[in-house]
């Protein structure tokens, strides 16, 4: 029985790794009892925006001011090249982690619930789409599982299927704010406008960097009716 009971143990263990990670994504120590993702100490450093408790941030508004209109931005962490918000992002989009993106959904969902009344009367969170190939290529949409985490801390329902990308689009890596806005403006399309119309709407992507990919999105929901658009992303660039 002792032994039956081992394997069990050991079972459940490897199918716990499947999903976190056993090392910190930051400093590659092994992560102590009830610790995520993150240790507590790079958990404690990580580089948070509090975006949300002054919401109407120029420097991001600004990004789609004569654009489109912005409800709210807001972003849960500042990416740095080479820092700790990198790597997270690169374990997300590249190594399969999707738990990951899904866990720090939730940290930013929980602390905007605590700490924010930005997300009151928004009805559907959607997570900016990927095309069906890179889709299949990657096994799933990293900024759907960041969705996913917002609403299980906010109560708030995902939409998976309503805006869909149509036309494949090469990484914006590269691209300067023009390029970017060329390479996507006629990528996105909402399936059936009643699913959208008349709601409150925000819009979840992994990196905020120059915002074309949010607003191409944002004017095909508005197109179909939806009431007003709000970002939230899990980095933005640096001032």
């Amino acid at each position: 029985m002792h032994l039956a009971v081992q394997r069990i143990y050991l079972l459940f263990a490897d199918f716990v790794d499947l999903l976190y990670p056993t090392l910190c994504v930051g400093c590659a120590k092994s992560l102590g009892f009830n610790e995520r993702v993150l240790c507590t100490k790079c958990r404690i450093n990580l580089p948070e925006t509090y975006q949300h408790r002054e919401p109407y941030d120029d420097n991001l508004l600004n990004k789609f001011a004569g654009k489109v209109p912005a409800r709210f931005v807001t972003s849960f962490v500042y990416f740095k090249k080479g820092g700790i918000v990198q790597k997270l992002i690169h374990k997300i989009k590249y190594k399969g982690q999707k738990e990951v993106a899904k866990e720090i959904g939730c940290w930013y969902g929980y602390q905007l619930a605590s700490e924010s009344k930005l997300l009151t009367g928004i009805d559907l969170f959607i997570g900016v789409p990927l095309h069906k190939s890179r889709l299949r290529q990657r096994g799933y949409n990293q900024a759907d599982w960041i969705a996913k985490g917002l609403s299980e801390a906010l109560n708030i329902p995902v939409a998976e299927d309503v805006l869909i990308c149509r036309k494949f689009k090469d990484s914006q890596t590269r691209k300067n704010r023009m390029q970017r806005w060329e390479n996507v403006k006629t990528v996105f399309s909402v399936q059936d406008a009643s699913e959208v119309n008349g709601k409150h709407i925000v819009l979840v992507d992994d990196v905020l960097t120059t915002g074309a990919t949010l607003e191409a999105c944002a004017v095909e929901l508005l197109k179909s009716g939806c009431k007003s658009v709000g970002f939230i992303t899990l980095a933005a660039a640096n001032r």
